[in-house]
């Protein structure tokens, strides 16, 4: 079997040369999924599409594929012999029931070649060693793809994974990694633990730091506090990722820190307004995918629920490819308010931005018909009037919500659980309903 082909110039090239590609490609694409996967044959043959006509501009006539169609025909997706499966992972189902993703042998070369562009975006090497805080096991696809990217670039990976505080600390103090990849809120947690074991993080190996699964910047590009509390505790150079498990493409940031840079022959993003249309560059809206290459479960327009903008116009680090901006919220946690349209991260960093506030985490709750229900879980580092948080968040997000403070240790207990992966800071109780 051919290895995957690399075109790691291919996002520094005129626009009009990677849209050339990108056509060839997305053609390539939609006859594979009209020829080998049951469900897009059956989708295609119903509304009557022919997938030699579709272009990029016609792109956006197909219907799209969500976390629904992947629930309810999962079998359907898979486009080769079950023989030829070489992993699996499992991805959020909207039923309660995990999506299962599958990949061929080709499609985690590919996957390596995402991650070696994107690690090499910010600045990753093979000079680097990097601490991998992020688990491979439980069929969770990122620990895997990180650490292929690793190899991919000639660097050192080191798996540490779900480990304690104490271990990723020691390995700090012994092995002297220079690039550290996990969740951001996780990775202030051992900036903090470290300080208290008497090691100044700023004063370690660590250079880099890759950030996955939380925001670390706000619409305007901006440092969130939390992305501006690992600069300061780490002197370490900050990385937004974006990525998504079904489409295996990631995002990354460049030194320039303007945006989240796109594989353009391994994706075809837009962004698309509540009723599927697509929106210009800087308007926010859906996030929608179409990886491009993929062999065992390729998809077609593949709505993440994800609300973000699209950046365009050349990018300072030389790459002309659009960026996508941070994420806002997820689509199905946005909430109305009394009139006001809101999304948590706006509200996590209205709370970043009072020094008093420390661990948190949000309640959805059904309240009225045009409305809902926001409780604000929180913990205070330091005394703060009740009337004055209020006034904070009333500021800043134009209505204030219902406010619980609560011991922290009890705070810890609801956000880092076992059962989950990645810190759970938002419940949404009104799926329940």
């Amino acid at each position: 079997m051919s290895r995957f082909p690399k075109r790691p110039q291919l996002a520094f090239r005129p626009l009009k040369e990677q849209r050339t590609l990108q056509a060839t490609l997305l053609r390539r694409h939609l006859a594979y999924c009209a020829r080998s996967s049951p469900f897009y044959r059956r989708v295609f043959q119903t509304a009557g599409i022919r997938p030699g006509a579709i272009g990029l501009d016609e792109l956006s006539t197909l219907p799209f594929t969500d976390k629904a169609d992947l629930a309810r025909h999962n079998d359907e997706f898979l486009a080769i012999l079950p023989d030829r499966v070489v992993d699996l992972a499992l991805s959020s189902g909207t039923t309660g029931k995990p999506n299962r993703i599958m990949y061929s042998e080709r499609d985690l070369q590919r996957l390596a070649y995402n991650e070696e562009l994107s690690f090499g975006a910010c600045a990753v090497n093979a000079r680097d060693t990097a601490l991998l805080t992020c688990t491979m096991d439980r069929c969770f696809i990122a620990g895997l793809a990180y650490y292929l990217g690793i190899r991919a670039l000639g660097a050192t990976a080191i798996r540490n994974g779900h480990g304690s505080l104490a271990s990723h600390v020691e390995i700090i103090q012994t092995i002297k990694p220079t690039v550290v990849v996990g969740v951001p809120s996780f990775l202030r947690r051992l900036a903090l633990y470290a300080q208290e074991q008497g090691l100044a993080p700023r004063r370690t190996s660590v250079r880099k730091l890759v950030c996955i699964g939380e925001p670390v910047r706000g619409a305007d590009l901006r440092p969130l506090k939390l992305g501006s509390d690992l600069q300061k505790l780490w002197n370490a150079d900050v990385f937004s990722t974006y990525a998504s498990s079904e489409c295996v493409t990631t995002f990354c940031e460049c030194p320039a820190r303007q945006g989240g840079h796109l594989h353009p022959d391994l994706a075809i993003i837009e962004v698309v307004d509540e009723a599927g249309r697509p929106v210009p560059a800087g308007q926010p809206g859906e996030v929608v995918l179409t990886p491009l290459a993929v062999e065992a479960m390729p998809l077609v327009r593949f709505k993440t629920g994800d609300i973000s903008f699209l950046i365009d116009g050349p990018c300072a680090c030389g790459r002309r490819s659009p960026r996508l901006g941070p994420i806002l919220g997820r689509k199905q946690q946005m909430l109305k308010l009394r009139g006001t349209t809101l999304y948590p991260p706006a509200v996590f960093a209205a709370l970043d931005e009072i020094p008093q506030v420390g661990e948190c985490y949000l309640e959805l709750l059904p309240h009225a018909e045009l409305s809902d229900e926001l409780v604000i879980h929180l913990g205070l580092r330091a005394a703060l009037p009740l009337s004055r948080l209020r006034e904070a968040l009333q500021a800043r997000l134009r209505v204030t919500p219902t406010i619980r403070v609560e011991p922290e240790e009890h705070i810890r207990q609801q956000i880092y659980t076992e059962a989950s992966r990645k810190p759970l800071r938002v419940i949404d109780r009104r799926k329940a309903t």
